[in-house]
């Protein structure tokens, strides 16, 4: 169950039964909810309410949703959950290059939905701004970027600076999807962005220093649109 404090989720989707069965859903596991039918209701709800979190269909009419990822990360960083069906896949990774946090393949139930509720509020209650050069501990990492220096579990791992600098971005980004766009722009900046191979060489590589095992358990693959750190979270 959600805080004392009710969470504050706007669902934005154009069709009006989905946003019945989320209302319903969502009202019915603790959480306070409104609805707008299209990406500039959305705006005018967010300027007047401050919801926590986003939910969002793509296919609008007026302004879709990649649009309205676009418009919220330019004056916030309030978790953006976007819904999409199958055939969606290139607008899915332009929404998550928008801005947008995690995506949700329709059909889908609606525990999946509120487990990625959860796992977004939890982030963003916890989230603390970095200070300069502050090492960042985020599961069982301990990432000292003043120093250059990782320690998983307390076991310390030497990194190259380029997997270095992709451990920190993914970490600072924990249980987001991140487009290849997005790492390629972040760790060989915006001339990089079609050089796929380069990202999966790295990846490859950090995972071999990281990865307690064959199978991957921090960097998971997002197929066909990037990856996503996984940490395990402490339970209440």
């Amino acid at each position: 169950m959600p805080d004392q404090v009710a969470q504050k989720i706007l669902v934005v989707d154009d069709e009006p039964q989905i946003t019945r069965v989320l209302r319903s859903s969502l009202v019915s596991n603790g959480y306070e909810v409104q609805t707008a039918q299209d990406g500039l209701a959305a705006l005018e709800k967010i300027a007047e309410w401050t919801p926590d979190i986003v939910i969002t269909d793509l296919a609008m009419p007026r302004m879709d949703g990649v649009e309205l990822c676009s418009e919220i990360r330019a004056h916030s960083n309030v978790p953006i959950i976007v819904l999409s069906v199958r055939e969606q896949e290139a607008v899915k990774v332009r929404a998550l290059d928008a801005g947008a946090d995690d995506y949700i393949t329709k059909p889908f139930g609606i525990q999946e939905l509120l487990a990625r509720v959860r796992a977004h509020a939890r982030r963003q209650k916890h989230a603390s701004i970095d200070h300069l050069d502050a090492p960042l501990s985020v599961g069982g990492f301990l990432i000292d970027k003043g120093r250059h220096r990782v320690e998983i579990n307390g076991r310390e791992i030497r990194l190259s600076p380029k997997e270095f600098d992709l451990l920190l971005y993914m970490a600072q980004r924990p249980g987001r999807v991140l487009t290849h766009r997005m790492l390629l722009t972040a760790i060989w900046g915006p001339y990089a962005t079609e050089q796929p191979e380069s990202l999966r060489v790295l990846v490859a590589q950090l995972r071999k220093k990281i990865e307690p095992g064959p199978e991957p358990r921090y960097i998971v693959n997002e197929p066909w649109v990037g990856y996503r750190f996984q940490i395990e979270e402490k339970q209440p």
